[in-house]
């Protein structure tokens, strides 16, 4: 038996594995980088080892670290998760060979469905069906180029080994092939070691299914039926559920004995996925198989009632599944969003910073695999996905307004998230009826901006929490007065928008204020405040009672109501001198992340949204271009330099006129 499982991994996915490993008596450890030493991973595990430095090629893949730590505290086994090292063929052979039980499939089947290549090779021998396109050792573009022509545009560039959307580029025509090959190589080689690509027809607005498979030890392979996974941006999944809208008995049968026998065909044992992509025609194609747990499993384990991680460990104790293909029933409906750090409004960029509040629902119905917590850090060095929120109901409608109420409630404030993105998503009339394709976000929420929240109860919250504090003291100014009658001023910006709010203590009448807003002139509301905890408040204003949750960082105040979250930047009243602005070409990072790529030199000239600098993070690749043509002055960072946001990576010079 296991008794001591290392989890090779962070986050939510070692949180939701701790829990199993408590339902069946099993001691848990885990490992932490010197970012997540007070996480909630390692607050969870029995026990916890440290294996290095932040980034993750200096801690979570490292094999030796790691089979150091599972030998160093006694386990048994190592459960990978997902990410990181659960792919990795030789990561399973080192812990055979140092005598621990990899739970997961053989190094075998990894090697052969991890390359993308050689598995559309195998299983195209055993009849399942493919899309056209290029899967040949013989690498060089000229090669790529004249296939591309025989199969045909629109094509994908895909990454041979790995997934997840790295390395992987939608290519319109051929002139655009070339930088498409470069880019892709490049973000496949960071991402899984190897630049080695592959073409595929491209199927405009398919539909992403995917088939769960277990099998076991004893020749035993099963499927659990189907998962809808099409809403994607950046070709990640954000949105998923089972069963899917499409799907009836017939196909739900033919694409699980598909999947069944993709896996039979290297012998899989442990949980594994099969992915598809389905044509408007009902025909569907091969496109990968995922040799571990899939980020979206809760939604099959809700659906039919097993748990995967449970039989993930029961298979490699050596014992048989105790179910049949006949035994899985799908009963109800299960819908999964996946909660980032991300501006969604800002082409999905990943986001950092304190969460100043985190909270979920706790509705029947509602399950919530989380490895975030109240006072975390949002980091650079890892996937920006913190939580995933996911809603049981007895059909889909049900499961798809739970979820979006849940995501309502959710609270997750101090940085950047989608959760107002997700909830647009689950009200657009067509995904209501389950008209989805990979391309639904581009189609329908390609401009997509947050809504403007509450912001009158935002201004009255951060207001009232100044003065409850420090009735004494103006905060934005920092002026003491003895006036305590007089209305007292903060002043904010709303977006571009200043606004000035005037609060008034009304003479013998605690936790009464008059409050008004440069905004709404000669008006004052009437605001009761029934409960002012901290990061808490529960207010009256003129009659509607009213419950927000607030956070402050430096000057930033967060305010979450169910009209979602408002953000405001206090202004002081007494403010220093303003300084000169940054002239020239000043090019300033978007985002946290590191240098993968250099593409100019000082000295020389630039065009207008010519590519100058390259950055990753948060497993994604962003490129810095310039804003008009100039001469490259500066160049302040270099390849392998960790950069935070906003700060200045090169210097232009405008051509023939003043720095710009």
């Amino acid at each position: 038996m296991i008794n001591t499982i290392l989890i090779a991994n962070r986050g939510e996915i070692a949180c939701r594995i701790i829990r199993t490993c408590r339902k069946l008596g099993i001691r848990s450890v885990v490992v932490y980088s010197d970012a997540d030493a007070d996480s909630l991973h390692v607050q969870m595990a029995d026990t916890a080892v440290s294996i290095g430095p932040s980034p993750a090629t200096e801690s979570y893949l490292d094999s030796a670290k790691i089979i150091a730590a599972a030998k160093r505290t006694g386990a048994d086994a190592i459960h990978p998760g997902f990410g990181f090292l659960a792919e990795n063929p030789s990561f399973a052979e080192q812990c055979g060979q140092a005598g621990l039980i990899f739970i997961g499939p053989s190094p075998e089947a990894m090697t052969a469905m991890g390359n993308k290549r050689a598995a559309k090779a195998l299983v195209m021998a055993v009849g399942v069906p493919v899309l056209p396109g290029f899967v040949g050792e013989d690498q060089p573009d000229e090669k790529f180029i004249a296939e591309a022509e025989r199969i045909g545009f629109p094509l994908m560039v895909k990454a041979a080994d790995g997934g997840g959307g790295k390395g992987m580029r939608l290519v319109q025509q051929a002139a655009d092939l070339p930088d498409a090959l470069v880019s892709a190589r490049r973000e496949a080689l960071q991402a899984f070691g190897s630049d080695e690509v592959m073409l595929e027809r491209a199927l405009l607005n398919p539909r992403h299914i995917e088939v769960q498979v277990i099998g076991d030890y004893h020749g035993n392979l099963i499927h659990l039926g189907e998962r809808e996974c099409s809403i994607q941006r950046r070709h990640q999944k954000i949105i998923e559920e089972t069963p899917s809208p499409v799907v009836d008995a017939d196909l739900r049968q033919q694409l699980g004995e598909t999947a069944v026998l993709a896996a039979r065909s290297v012998n899989y044992h442990n949980a594994g996925t099969v992915e598809f992509l389905l044509a408007d025609d009902g025909q569907f194609y091969f496109l990968e198989m995922n040799t571990r747990l899939q980020v979206e499993h809760p939604v099959t384990e809700l659906v039919t009632g097993i748990d995967l991680v449970e039989w993930q460990i029961r298979i490699a104790e050596g014992e048989a599944l105790s179910v049949t293909q006949d035994d899985v029933e799908m009963t109800g409906h299960a819908v999964e969003a996946r909660v980032y750090a991300e501006d969604a409004a800002n082409q999905f960029l990943p986001a950092t910073g304190s969460v100043l509040w985190w909270q979920t629902a706790t509705d029947e119905g509602i399950r919530i695999d989380s490895g975030v917590q109240t006072g975390d850090s949002v980091s650079v060095y890892y996937d920006p996905m913190v939580a995933k929120v996911i809603a049981y109901g007895v059909d889909r409608k049900t499961a798809v307004r739970c979820l979006h109420r849940a995501l309502q409630k959710t609270i997750f404030l101090g940085v950047k998230n989608n959760l107002s993105f997700l909830q647009a998503v689950l009200r657009h009339p067509e995904f209501r009826i389950g008209n989805l394709s990979t391309s639904f976000i581009a189609d329908n929420l390609a401009n997509w901006q947050p809504e403007a929240g509450d912001s009158i109860l935002a201004l009255i919250v951060a207001s009232l929490a100044q003065f409850e504090a420090h009735p004494q003291l103006a905060l934005n100014g920092g002026f003491w007065r003895n006036n305590l009658n007089r209305p007292q001023l903060y002043r904010y910006l709303v977006g571009d928008e200043e606004i000035d709010v005037l609060v008034t203590a009304v003479p013998r009448k605690p936790s009464h204020f008059r409050i008004s807003l440069s905004t709404i002139p000669h008006q004052e509301m009437d605001v009761m405040l029934h409960e002012g905890q901290p990061s808490h408040m529960i207010l009256t204003i003129d009659g509607w009672r009213k419950t927000a949750v607030y956070g402050q960082s430096e000057a930033s105040w967060f305010v979450h109501s169910d009209a979602g979250v408002v953000v405001l930047q206090a202004v002081s009243l007494l403010p220093e001198p303003k300084t000169a602005a940054d002239v020239g070409g000043s090019l300033r990072a978007p985002m946290p992340g590191s240098v993968i790529a250099v593409l100019v030199e000082v000295g020389q000239a630039v065009e207008a949204s010519q590519p100058l600098m390259k950055l990753e993070a948060m497993k994604m690749e962003h490129t810095i271009r310039a804003a008009g043509e100039g001469i490259v002055t500066e160049i302040y960072f270099g390849v392998g330099d960790v950069v935070e946001a906003s700060v200045q990576l090169l210097q232009i010079r405008a051509v023939n006129t003043s720095e710009s």
